[in-house]
């Protein structure tokens, strides 16, 4: 075990746990050990939301979780230019009163610029902090040694926390999957963040802090298939030096969530990163420009809250408009993932602004059903019939694509583009809609459109028979939905 010096400073102190990592247990699995906390038991079916809050704070991060019975789970607090203002507030705002555990994905002052405050308030004016969760690994900035000084005088419980551990959270199952032992890189704190796997149901988030190129080698080289999540939290703020096309493959995320500011000095996101996304057709969440970006799960589908309505085309995400850090409103669906990974985009309503300071949640761990946005309109594959009777080439119109609108409001599919996996692409003509309820028909052959029933015209067979993905951009370039089939 490696304890850093100004870490020992603490364990004399405070007697940091450490929590017996036992690297390459399978994920999902408790952990028993005699120094780690009850892992709890493995939920084979889920129950209730689990809801996973990415916090816009600007060139930082700080992602809220609560679990269906309303336990709470804060990784990182903001930047140290701000001392976890946006934080606090928005734990505020959703009367989020405990903090049960604290994790620190690294130590970086961007990652625990509100450490200290937010332990100084919740063990002052709230519920107190239930555990702290550190890597281990020290760093020599004033922001660190104000976090040890609030752990200290509050004498709250600290745990090094590696690879292998679990940390029992309820409903939800948390898979620590670093820093690995021993440290990669020399200590490198970016390289030897604490990643988080969460999974509720048939969901799950991939929390990487700051990992980079080394790290993330380690968990693909170490786990393979078993990081496949449905939703990936770019690391380092959308830094090249992360999200490499091997990891994302490997993760094989429905979207991808991006927390970095506007104007950011490092010019984050980075264009690779944006393409790498592009590539693989995982649309991209920003606080920047989506603001605060809620997801919950049901443990089958996840919905895809925002603030604002922005791009989500990975290449087009600068487009949208930016959105300070502490504004005000509600978070509305923006999309949906379904049971089967497809990507459903809905209309959103407004932009869920009404100014009240809000989200989708009044208490934590309570979904405010009632006054949620309701979706206006979502597309969705409901057959794809890749494989026509007889021969493919000479049948065309047997092979088609049936769409329908899940939605309650009508649905303007003018300009809307379809594509195959080859990049065969076919555009929706102006002034075709698709009433709630209702399904059109995409037909590869030739013939009349008519209100149900469009005609691709094209000369050969676009759908494989053996397995394709059927993609749908609106007419912005916002991909709409991706449905594979095999």
């Amino acid at each position: 075990m490696i304890v850093s010096r100004e870490l020992s400073r603490v364990l004399l102190l405070l007697g940091v746990v450490v929590l017996a990592g036992c690297a390459g247990v399978p994920l999902g699995e408790p952990v028993s050990t005699d120094t780690a906390p009850d892992s709890g038991s493995d939920v084979a079916t889920a129950n209730g939301s689990l809801e996973v809050h990415f916090i816009n704070v600007g060139q930082s991060v700080s992602t809220l979780v609560i679990e269906p019975d309303g336990e709470t789970m804060l990784v990182d607090t903001g930047h140290y230019n701000d001392d976890g203002e946006y934080v606090l507030e928005y734990l505020r705002q959703r009367n989020v009163t405990r903090i049960d555990h604290l994790v620190t994905s690294h130590n970086d002052a961007d990652h625990i610029g509100g450490n200290a405050a937010i332990i100084d308030y919740y063990e002052t004016e709230a519920d107190e902090i239930g555990a702290v969760y550190d890597p281990g690994i020290a760093a020599n900035t004033v922001t660190y040694e104000e976090y040890l000084d609030a752990v200290e005088a509050h004498n709250v419980t600290l745990y090094e926390t590696r690879e292998g551990d679990a940390i029992p959270f309820g409903e939800a199952t948390v898979d620590v999957l670093g820093p690995p032992e021993p440290y990669l890189e020399n200590e490198a704190r970016n390289e030897n963040s604490i990643v988080l796997k969460l999974t509720h149901g048939e969901t799950s988030f991939m929390l990487s802090g700051d990992a980079e190129d080394d790290q993330e080698a380690y968990l693909v080289d170490a786990y393979g298939e078993q990081l496949q999540s449905t939703v990936l939290k770019a690391g380092h703020h959308g830094s090249s030096s992360s999200s490499s096309g091997a990891f994302i493959d490997a993760v094989d995320p429905r979207v991808a969530v991006v927390s970095s500011a506007y104007d950011s000095q490092y010019g984050h996101p980075h264009e690779e990163v944006l393409q790498r996304f592009a590539d693989r057709s995982v649309p991209a969440y920003w606080t920047a420009t989506h603001g605060n970006v809620v997801l919950v799960s049901d443990g089958t589908n996840v919905s895809v809250r925002t603030q604002r309505a922005a791009p989500t085309e990975p290449r087009s995400v600068r487009d949208g408009e930016p959105i300070a850090p502490g504004t005000a409103g509600d978070a509305a669906e923006r999309a949906r993932i379904g049971g089967g990974g497809a990507v459903a985009v809905t209309d959103g309503g407004d932009d869920g602004d009404d100014g009240d300071g809000g989200d989708d949640t009044d208490d934590a761990g309570e979904s405010d059903a009632e006054t949620a946005p309701e979706s206006n309109g979502t597309l969705a594959v409901a057959t794809i019939n890749a494989d026509a009777a007889g021969d493919d080439g000479e049948n065309l119109n047997d092979e088609y694509v049936v769409f329908e609108n899940a939605g309650t409001e009508t649905l303007d599919l003018s300009g809307w583009a379809v594509e195959d996996e080859a990049g065969k692409r076919y555009v929706v003509p102006d002034g075709v809609t698709l009433a709630p309820d209702e399904t059109l028909t995409l037909r590869t052959g030739s013939g009349t459109d008519s209100a149900h029933e469009l005609y691709w015209g094209a000369g050969s067979p676009v759908w494989n028979n053996g397995g394709d993905t059927v993609t749908v951009t609106n007419a912005t370039g916002d991909r709409v939905l991706a449905e594979s089939y095999a």
